[in-house]
């Protein structure tokens, strides 16, 4: 399969490589991207043939976050698209309309992928922002080429976070605090030296080294490979991962009705002007 935004691949046996491919966007998020990554994790999910999923991303940088320039009503956006989950009312007025879109695309297929019951590795390089996040995250483990910065501008932007707030359990509380407050960057070493990255490779090498990884993991069962990710997740959540990524949900909403009704916009403008522009370490 091979999609606009997204290239399906099986660069070995028992291993699916989905690749990011807006790469002239720096793999920026619109509706159907996010509905194409669905269909291909849809894809490798469902095929038993494969063990272990290689999310990786074209060009330099694998993803600069939401595609703010998407235009047009928040149905309209909608339209084109079969939803995953069982929210509607699109088309609402007020806060409804994008609360609903948002559980949909945002929070919703991010805790899909991250459910999926098979290993799954994000391959970054380069810049990932806010919204790009939301993919690394989900996935089982994040291998990082050395040029690799992570950052989550949103509160720059007049909003508490990206929407899948996964922050706490990916960096600690207080780092949690910091990328937040600051809008400042995360090299793959900090990210390393955190938990939140398994491993740093130079970015020559990362294709080759997370190839090498998914074919090691691929060696085991996939039965206990499906009930030791099971048995991770649920520890996560036995955490009130769950129900705290509901609170701050909530409160990415509010953040959105403020803005509308002070600015005219879901974000703060003045934030615009800071978007990906955090302290270079």
């Amino acid at each position: 399969m091979t999609a606009s935004t997204i290239l399906y691949e099986t660069p070995a046996p028992q291993v699916a490589r989905l690749v990011l491919n807006r790469p002239d966007a720096r793999n920026a998020q619109d509706t159907r991207l996010l509905y194409d990554l669905n269909d291909a994790f849809d894809r490798a999910a469902r095929d038993d043939g494969v063990k272990v999923i290689v999310l990786a991303a074209s060009g330099p940088h694998f993803s600069s976050g939401h595609d703010l320039r998407e235009g047009g009503a928040i149905a309209e956006q909608m339209a084109p698209f079969e939803t995953v989950g069982t929210w509607c009312g699109f088309g609402c007025a007020g806060a409804e309309g994008r609360m609903a879109r948002e559980k949909e695309i945002y929070l919703g297929l991010s805790e899909r992928w991250r459910n999926i019951p098979k290993p799954t590795i994000a391959a970054v390089q380069g810049k990932c922002i806010a919204g790009g996040l939301m993919l690394a995250w989900p996935c089982d483990l994040i291998v990082a080429a050395d040029d690799a910065q992570f950052a989550d501008n949103t509160v720059a932007m007049g909003v508490g976070g990206v929407e899948y707030f996964a922050h706490p359990w990916e960096l600690g509380p207080r780092k949690a605090k910091e990328l937040l407050f600051t809008s400042d960057w995360l090299t793959a070493q900090e990210a390393r030296a955190l938990g939140m990255v398994n491993q740093v490779v130079p970015a020559a090498e990362l294709e080759a080294f997370v190839l090498a990884l998914a074919q090691k993991i691929a060696t085991k069962p996939l039965f206990a490979l499906k009930l030791a990710k099971e048995a991770v997740n649920a520890a996560e959540d036995a955490q009130g991962r769950v129900q705290a990524m509901g609170a701050a949900f909530a409160l990415h909403q509010l953040a959105h009705s403020h803005n509308m009704q002070v600015h005219g916009m879901p974000v703060d403008p003045a934030g615009l002007q800071v978007r990906g522009k955090a302290k270079t370490p």
